[in-house]
């Protein structure tokens, strides 16, 4: 007996007439090949190399070019700049003094020293800036902005001989992510985009200008010149920029980015999965402003099967009588002139007419539609709509919602930007000042645990807003009086202070107090577990 056999659509397998697998799980859902919806949605993934290094570049180029175009880009990563930086993230000294055996009043001693020799480098640009630009705050703000706009930046590592000024050789050279790229003579070109390349002399692969050895680990950086297609002179050479030294063991450049999957050697920009919409929402604004334009012109037509050759046309209304403004010496007096003014009657000749142009607003829903597209993004983004526009219409319990969700997106990128950044920053510069014996850290050197300890930090940047700070201040106070919450970490969300710091000069500010005859006691005019809204409900 002969076996025919079919090919089932389905799967695409050649089974027995009359034999068909029974469909289970995805293959009727999201992996089916028969339903409507998903014919002609052929999605074909590649490695992390193939689908972000092989389209960063022009991902880049428009990244940057709708966040010097698009309103809503600049909006989405300049509220991050101002949220996870702000005015730049502040060091505060957070040493393990259980570890390292310290008195407390002996660890406070040492944080306060610490925390001024950094400031002595990181406040002046020419200290730690590589080109002398920003201080060490302003370089915050522009790597994150770079980050976001980007995808990724660099930060390499440099050194300049100190002096009495300049007590520190270390400098910070921010390095944007297109001068890092595999060279051409390894494999790599710029356009068309191919980021693979090989380094002769290790026999490692490169990805995109990073160099990574047969296990995957990171070894080297490759740093252009110049940028591609730059019109200069200078002289165009690669650096390759080890990731770690040698006898150190401290990075020598920094590669501050965010991955979304794993083996991944680039950052992607902060835009890329709402380019189209914005890209869209730029264009549909841009014709709506237009057409605005065009209704706002009154333009009349005038028809007429006689010679035209006497008609003016294109004259305009400086002579319209009645108009204010306007110059009665140039009204209309010709036969084949025409004026329009308050109460004027013009006799038009056998075979002309006038046609008035009535255009029209077919965007009636422009601001509906325009929110709606804006969530939609700043749901892509992480950022809630009323923080994006910053629009705060909504009830007070909405407003707060939306700002709490935007402040946990921030948060984690800011937690991201001190371990890509700061923090290493910081371990490298403190490891000069224990070196050069400007700061004294006993076994700095000698055992990791020690040296971890005394490099134990906290980055203290804008805290999240506050719609009403009287609710927020007296649920504080109740956190901290059931031991929810302790002083320091409510001064630490309220202000980013130190509190501390806040006591000692609370302390003499009451002995100046006394002293004058004034003061006492701050009595409380509200109840706090009285809650404003039992009586009038969500304030607006």
């Amino acid at each position: 007996m002969r076996t025919i056999y079919n090919q089932d659509k389905r799967t695409g397998l050649y089974l027995p007439d009359g034999i068909r697998p029974q469909a289970s799980g995805y293959s009727e859902t999201g992996a089916s090949r028969t339903r409507r919806a998903f014919k002609g949605f052929n999605a074909h993934s590649g490695s992390p190399n193939e689908d972000i290094n092989w389209n960063n570049y022009t991902l880049r180029q428009r990244g940057r070019m709708l966040y010097m175009s698009s309103p809503l880009a600049t909006s989405a990563i300049n509220t991050n700049r101002t949220k996870v930086v702000g005015i730049g993230l502040a060091l505060k000294p957070a040493i393990d003094r259980e570890t390292l055996g310290l008195s407390p009043e002996a660890a406070e001693e040492w944080q306060r020293h610490t925390k001024a020799e950094f400031s002595l480098w990181a406040k002046r640009k020419d200290a730690c800036d590589a080109i002398g630009v920003n201080g060490f705050y302003a370089l915050q703000q522009l790597a994150l902005v770079s980050w976001l706009m980007s995808g990724d930046v660099f930060a390499v590592i440099k050194r300049r001989p100190p002096d009495r000024i300049r007590p520190y050789s270390l400098r910070i050279h921010l390095v944007e992510a297109d001068r890092v790229r595999t060279p051409m003579e390894y494999g790599g070109t710029t356009f068309p985009s191919i980021t693979n390349g090989k380094n002769p002399n290790t026999e490692n692969r490169i990805f995109d200008g990073v160099e990574v050895d047969a296990s995957g680990m990171v070894v080297a950086y490759f740093v252009h010149s110049t940028y591609p297609w730059e019109a200069t002179m200078a002289e165009n050479e690669w650096v390759r920029v080890e990731a770690y030294g040698k006898k150190t063991g401290l990075p020598n450049i920094l590669h501050i980015m965010g991955s979304e999957r794993p083996d991944q050697y680039r950052g992607v920009t902060y835009l890329a999965q709402v380019m189209e919409p914005l890209l869209q929402l730029r264009r549909y604004t841009d014709s709506a402003l237009m057409m605005a334009l065009v209704q706002s012109f009154f333009t009349a037509w005038i028809i007429t099967k006689s010679n035209p050759d006497g008609i003016p046309f294109n004259e305009t209304g400086d002579g319209v009588v009645g108009v204010p403004g306007s110059n009665p010496s140039e009204a209309p007096r010709g036969e084949n002139e025409y004026g329009m003014g308050a109460g004027t009657i013009n006799v038009v000749p056998e075979g002309e007419d006038v046609k008035f142009g009535n255009p029209t607003m077919p965007v009636a829903s422009f601001d509906t539609f325009v929110k709606t597209f804006c969530k939609l993004v700043g749901a892509g983004l992480g950022i809630p709509y009323d923080v994006l526009v910053k629009e705060y219409n909504s009830s007070y319990s909405a407003a707060r919602a939306a700002l709490l969700d935007a402040w946990e997106e921030f948060r984690m990128r800011r937690t991201w930007f001190v371990d890509d950044f700061c923090q290493p920053v910081y371990e490298i510069w403190l490891s000069e000042a224990v070196a050069r014996g400007r700061i004294i850290a006993p076994g700095f050197f000698d055992d990791p645990l020690i040296r971890a300890a005394w490099c134990s930090a906290q980055w203290i940047g804008p805290v999240q807003g506050s719609l009403d700070p009287l609710k927020e201040a007296n649920a504080a106070v109740l956190k901290i009086q059931h031991g929810l919450k302790t002083h320091e970490q409510a001064t630490m969300e309220d202000s980013g202070g130190d509190w501390n710091a806040n006591v000692e000069q609370l302390k003499a500010e009451n002995e100046k107090l006394t002293a004058a005859g004034g003061g006492g006691p701050i009595q409380l005019t509200v109840d706090p577990n009285k809650d404003d809204d039992d009586e009038g409900g969500d304030s607006k």
